[in-house]
């Protein structure tokens, strides 16, 4: 007796594999148009004049400040008003190197947001104690300490501040040869590469918390500002997450500080760690434009720069109106004229969230055995 099994055929189907995609059409032509802007923009110090550059460091140098308070606080929920430490501690630093120990400034402005990277971490220790509204005031009392710390270093001008020597920055890197090169006075020559070194500092700023973003710390970092209690009991790591947000932001806001003032070339304690200039001017980029979106502080910068030369005429004012805005956008607008945008129009420049696409392994089987 023979017994013959015979099967018919098994198909295996496979549909497309799920993938996880976070980057648009929109996004991948913003990325080239921003890499032409870039070059672009790169070339300003040879074909507009030197106040036009000085503009344009302005608002370079205040939209890396406020990249770093929107990833600070718009992402980790560190509602920060001390800020200006930073900045006054890289500013400082800077003298410091130039001007105690002959260091050349394009040397000392790395080292200088090293310095306020090693602030930080003292000031982590009791600041990270503290929560909400308490954390925010704890920042601006530590800042306030720095500024009566550094407003006693004699050597660098105590109270009244000091200036940076001429031969500093008339001999700085890179200034003999735009000099040679393209005939730049020694002024004009300094600013092309401070304007030069802000740029490269918001490219390098923008793409570190655009990867972030989209990596698992980046995950990690939303739950946590969502609710921290429900990320630490998924195993995210709250507090050192919060704590490598808050150095690496005090590390980019010192080297922001320490250009601005090789720009200034002067420096005071009231002036290097003003709460106005470097944390509420900040604040209200991030609100009008945008907090919790990359695309917020660059939108905020634009319309920031354009209020302060239509209204900085009216002194005392300006202020008030500026308070005025912040305080519509926030009741009317609560993510900023981003979010508008994004709600209406769902466009988003630099895309983090996660979309998952494709399908999954299909199995298909035709008939069964007989005999």
């Amino acid at each position: 007796m023979t017994v013959q099994t015979d099967t018919l055929p098994t198909t295996v189907t496979r549909s497309p594999t799920w993938r996880v995609e976070t980057r648009t059409r929109v996004s991948a032509l913003f990325s080239f148009a921003a890499i032409l802007f870039v070059l672009l923009l790169a070339l300003a110090p040879f074909v507009v004049s030197r106040g036009v550059v000085q503009d344009l460091f302005f608002i370079l140098t205040m939209l890396a400040l406020a990249q770093c308070w929107n990833l600070l606080a718009g992402y980790a929920g560190l509602i920060s008003v001390g800020q200006q430490l930073f900045v006054g501690c890289g500013a400082y630093a800077l003298f410091g190197f130039v001007i105690l120990l002959g260091v050349d400034p394009l040397l000392a402005v790395p080292l200088a947001g090293l310095f306020a990277a090693l602030i930080a971490l003292p000031t982590a220790f009791f600041a990270f104690r503290l929560y909400g509204p308490y954390f925010a005031i704890g920042t601006w009392v530590i800042a306030e300490v720095g500024r009566l710390v550094f407003a006693q270093w004699k050597t660098l001008g105590g109270g009244t501040g000091t200036s940076l020597p001429r031969e500093a920055t008339r001999d700085m890197a890179g200034v003999v040869l735009l000099k040679d090169w393209f005939g730049m006075r020694p002024a004009a020559a300094s600013d092309a590469i401070a304007f030069w070194l802000a740029l490269l500092v918001l490219v390098l700023t923008i793409g570190f918390v655009y990867r972030l973003l989209r990596s698992k710390q980046g995950l990690g970092l939303a739950a946590v500002r969502d609710n921290e209690t429900a990320a630490r009991a998924l195993g995210v790591d709250a507090r050192r997450l919060k704590l490598a947000i808050y150095l690496s932001t005090a590390f980019i806001t010192g080297l922001v500080g320490a250009l601005i003032y090789l720009q200034k070339a002067r420096i005071s304690p009231d002036a290097a760690f003003s709460l106005t200039d470097w944390t509420a001017y900040v604040v209200f980029i991030v609100v009008i434009g945008g907090i919790g979106a990359i695309e917020g502080p660059i939108l905020g910068v634009i319309l920031f720069f354009l209020l302060q030369n239509a209204l900085s005429s009216y002194g005392s004012w300006y202020l008030l109106l500026l308070g005025a805005i912040a305080i519509i956008t926030m009741l009317f607008a609560p993510r900023g004229i981003w979010g508008l945008i994004t709600d209406r129009t769902g466009i988003e420049l630099f895309p983090v969230r996660r979309t998952l696409r494709g399908g999954s392994l299909e199995h298909t089987e035709k008939g069964g055995p007989h005999g």
